[in-house]
């Protein structure tokens, strides 16, 4: 390989239509946070513009997942991933199988675990099978308040909650934290919480209005893998990822959705200078 050559990160996620979350998302940030950005896709996501924009879900055949996955790790030596959403427990066994036949440096867990689309008991299946088969496999993880709260056990409503779901959900998964309180949380700032076993530092920034943004998670995760793979350490990727997200937020894309959409190309000089 070539000592210029960037570093390559791969994200197992869903592909969202409107490029507003998902294996687009993060492709984007890959690309810029200067790295080589591969996707191998688990389902496909889109909206309902007929049903107040809810979620039409199907997963792709997991044999078709498995093969993405076998060309992949034959093309490339890598060794960071990003998971996303995954979606039925057959997928969940189908990448927890990739994931465990080779050594990886880096496995940023987006712990997608109400999938959106799925009846309640079909998510309940993946919500128990991806806690129990891919949690494990993580080396750094990053729920939203929702999946803080289910990791924990504990209900968030401060940021003194948020530090005790980050210290629970490191001890029963041995992975790096970085626990999202988002616009969730009362206050002026998104704050969300690092903690990996030793170091607990909160990452704040002022809110950019007071509703979520869709694709927020999902470059948060991807802005962590990238950094991880270039060599930055889990502190200060996340502290990277925390900027790179917030200034996406900043220069978010709106539609005839009814929410916006983060813009990853709008936050790369934010994010460099901080």
């Amino acid at each position: 390989m070539a000592t210029n050559a960037p570093a390559i990160t791969l994200t197992i996620a869903g592909s969202e239509a409107t490029g507003g979350a998902g294996a687009q998302v993060d492709l984007k940030t890959f690309q810029e946070l200067d790295t080589y950005g591969i996707a191998a896709l688990t389902c496909i996501v889109s909206f309902d513009p007929k049903d107040s924009w809810n979620h039409r879900f199907v997963p792709v055949d997991a044999q078709v997942i498995a093969d993405q996955l076998e060309a992949i790790q034959s093309c490339y030596e890598i060794g960071t991933v990003k998971i996303g959403m995954l979606g039925t427990p057959q997928t969940i066994d189908t990448v927890a199988g990739a994931l465990k036949s080779q050594e990886w440096n880096n496995v940023v867990l987006d712990p997608v675990l109400i999938c959106k689309g799925q009846e309640p008991g079909a998510a309940l299946d993946t919500d128990q099978a991806l806690k129990a088969n891919i949690l494990p496999l993580a080396t750094f993880v990053t729920p939203n308040h929702f999946e803080a709260e289910s990791l924990s056990g504990i209900e968030i409503q401060s940021v003194e909650d948020l530090k005790e779901a980050a210290r629970r959900i490191h001890e029963v998964s041995g992975a790096v934290v970085l626990a999202k309180g988002g616009v969730r949380l009362e206050g002026d700032d998104a704050v969300d919480v690092f903690y990996d076993g030793e170091t607990l530092e909160v990452l704040s920034e002022p809110k950019v209005g007071d509703v979520a943004v869709s694709g927020a998670g999902c470059t948060l995760a991807a802005a962590v893998a990238a950094e991880l793979a270039k060599g930055a350490t889990p502190l200060e990727a996340a502290r990277t990822a925390k900027a790179f997200v917030t200034e996406g937020i900043r220069n978010r894309v709106s539609s005839n959705a009814p929410f916006d959409a983060v813009w990853q190309g709008g936050a790369l000089g934010a994010a460099s200078a901080g």
